[in-house]
This record gives structure tokens, C-alpha cells and sequence, in this order.
């Protein structure tokens, strides 16, 4: 793991969430997102620059009765950077982590991911412990080891 790429914050309308972020805090409105497979509409805010860039993503169901319910939990999920997704994603899983289902696929800000369940189960014990993890591939440059060069 490399550091905090994301945090996720949901509410029955995004509205309230951006009179907070945007116009009382003042973080700066960098785009959007809208699925309707994973029933969401976000706003993507950011703070910080390069290495110290993180996105605050403010999100809303498209439809209230369906799920996944996005605002539900509040805090949705945090995003970890990661160096190499698919050997941390087989890793974790032969260590007993349940994944949600969807497995690796292009996220909302362009970077490959892959989400924790915030549960385990039988086949898969390992859950978030209450809480989704995003697993984010990290661009080339932000990981120590791209940096080192070829041998």
C-alpha cells in the first residue's frame, strides 16, 4: 500500500454534502460520475497536489430504494493506492479476503480497481471490518519501485 488515493462520503442528496466540501471548506470541484450500475452520481473533489493529491468524492444514489445504497454507510469507502493490483488482489484473496463482486475494473477517476467487501463470509472470512476498501492501481511514478529504473 502506498498511501490514501480516495475517501468516499454518501447522502440521500449530494446537495448537502457539497454546501460542506465546496462552499464552506472550499475544496475545489475536479468532476463527475454517474453509473447506473453501481446506482451512484458523484461530484469528484480534490485536495493536495502530486503525491499528496486525494480525491473526496461526494456521492448519491440514482435511485433511492436500490442498492448498492451509496449513502450507507456515510463514510462509503476509503481508496488505497496500490503498486501492483492484480498480485495484491491474488494475494489478499489466498489469504481468505472477500472481494465484492465486479472484481478489477476502470473506476470513476480512470485507475484500475477492486473493492474489499465490507464483510466476510464463509468461503472468504476476511471482510473491511464494516468498512469497503477501494484498491486502487497507483499511476506509474507514485510507486517507489517505478522509480528505481531499469536494472
Amino acid at each position: 500500500m502506498l498511501g490514501v488515493q480516495q475517501i468516499a462520503v454518501g447522502a440521500p442528496d449530494k446537495s448537502e454534502l457539497r454546501r460542506l466540501w465546496v462552499d464552506l471548506l472550499g475544496v475545489e470541484r475536479h468532476g463527475e460520475f454517474r453509473s447506473e450500475r453501481e446506482n451512484v452520481d458523484e461530484d469528484i473533489l480534490v485536495v493536495g497536489e502530486g503525491a499528496a493529491r486525494v480525491e473526496i468524492d461526494l456521492m448519491m444514489p440514482i435511485d433511492a430504494a436500490a442498492k448498492p445504497r451509496v449513502d450507507v454507510p456515510a463514510l462509503n469507502h476509503i481508496g488505497l493506492w496500490i503498486d501492483d493490483l492484480p498480485a495484491a488482489v491474488a494475494w489478499l484473496a489466498a489469504r481468505g479476503v472477500r472481494f465484492t463482486p465486479g472484481g478489477i475494473r476502470r473506476g470513476a477517476a480512470g485507475h484500475d480497481v477492486c473493492f474489499i467487501h465490507p464483510k466476510g463470509a464463509p468461503e472468504a472470512p476476511q471482510g473491511g471490518c464494516g468498512v469497503l476498501i477501494e484498491l486502487v492501481q497507483a499511476p506509474p511514478g507514485l510507486s517507489p519501485l517505478s522509480r528505481l529504473g531499469p536494472d
